[in-house]
């Protein structure tokens, strides 16, 4: 593309070469004479000297403080958003495959929508539904009775159990798996476990993306749902019979236990764990590594080893960090007082 296309898709200012050819997106410590990039955090700042970028994308108030006159610059309101439309831009344009391979299965009674992609070795079982323009890669096992809407990007060895519904522009990571049964049994006289059915189903709502190899098990009975606009990173692990509501995004190595309730627009941090049968309220945000063992009705930032909000935690955190002091301070008291005895 030529930088006034780009100019013209960001609604931004070109300093330099409106002309210049654009191939690619890159990093700004390895970025080409080919590629643009991008400045939006400060930390960042001191590549502008060294890039080798044949364009970057700035904002209005940057200063350059440098005579470079061999990058193109495009001065807009937002790097960082500038950026991520660019990228899609590009990404757009390189992942536009069509067709069904030769090596892959497709069961009778299915129903295939236009201008769909199916890659070698895939299988898809009896009544699945496959929406217009979803690109299902290589090795992915599709289930009977499930049902994919449009628009969808399941990547390579993806396994997706019965009756499961995944909606519009959902984008699924390689080695996930969806629907498999949830962690249910009854331990009986003797102490053996007996298996509980698992018959309900999993539903992904619109606008989801999900991690490689996160796990999210059917329900018991009804479903385990995951909202519209939900982002899941990778190695997550959801229970059967859990509800996470619309924006809320979870980084990896979570796990959250069957029935538990999480609000929208809350932020859960790595490894943190969350018990069953309890709810999140909307807007919480949860830091690294924090159990959560009782609901939570308020919004704010919870931290700690067992959640609580983020002020008390920092007070029990000096605390402890101050022991030492207070504990030297009633040695030198109870000196004073025995030698006053």
């Amino acid at each position: 593309m030529k930088l006034t296309e780009i100019a013209g898709i960001l609604n931004g200012r070109i300093e330099g070469k409106p002309d210049a050819e654009i191939e690619g997106v890159g990093k700004i410590e390895t970025a080409n004479k080919n590629q643009i990039t991008f400045i939006s955090n400060p930390l960042y700042e001191k590549y502008f000297k060294t890039t080798g970028a044949g364009a970057i994308i700035l904002s209005e108030n940057f200063k350059t403080n440098s005579n470079r006159k061999d990058i193109s610059i495009i001065r807009v309101d937002d790097p960082y958003l500038s950026f991520l439309k660019i990228l899609e831009v590009f990404q757009s344009n390189s992942n536009d495959e069509t067709g069904i391979a030769e090596n892959c299965f497709v069961a009778p009674g299915c129903e295939l929508g236009e201008n769909i992609y199916i890659g070698n070795f895939v299988s898809i079982e009896r009544n699945s539904k496959i929406g217009s323009n979803t690109k299902i890669y290589s090795n992915c096992s599709i289930d009977s009775d499930v049902t994919i809407g449009e628009n969808c990007i399941i990547y390579p060895n993806v396994t997706i159990y019965k009756d499961c519904e995944i909606n519009n522009n959902v984008i699924i990571h390689s080695g996930s798996v969806i629907g498999s049964d949830g962690f249910g049994f009854a331990r009986q006289a003797d102490g053996s476990y007996k298996k509980i059915p698992q018959n309900g189903k999993v539903v992904i709502e619109e606008n989801v993306e999900i991690g490689s190899n996160t796990c999210i098990d059917r329900a018991t009975m009804g479903e385990t749902r995951i909202c519209r606009g939900v982002k899941l990173d990778s190695q997550i692990q959801i229970a059967h019979n859990v509800f996470i509501d619309e924006n809320t995004v979870i980084a990896a190595q979570v796990g959250i236990a069957g029935s538990a309730r999480i609000g929208k627009r809350c932020m859960i941090g790595g490894q943190s764990g969350i018990v069953g049968h309890i709810t999140i309220c909307d807007d919480v945000i949860i830091g690294a590594s924090v159990g959560v063992s009782k609901s939570i009705n308020k919004p704010g930032i919870y931290s700690g080893y067992r959640a609580r909000p983020y002020k008390d935690d920092l007070k029990n955190e000096i605390a402890i960090r101050n022991i030492n002091k207070i504990e030297e301070k009633i040695n030198q008291l109870e000196q004073k007082l025995s030698g006053k005895k």
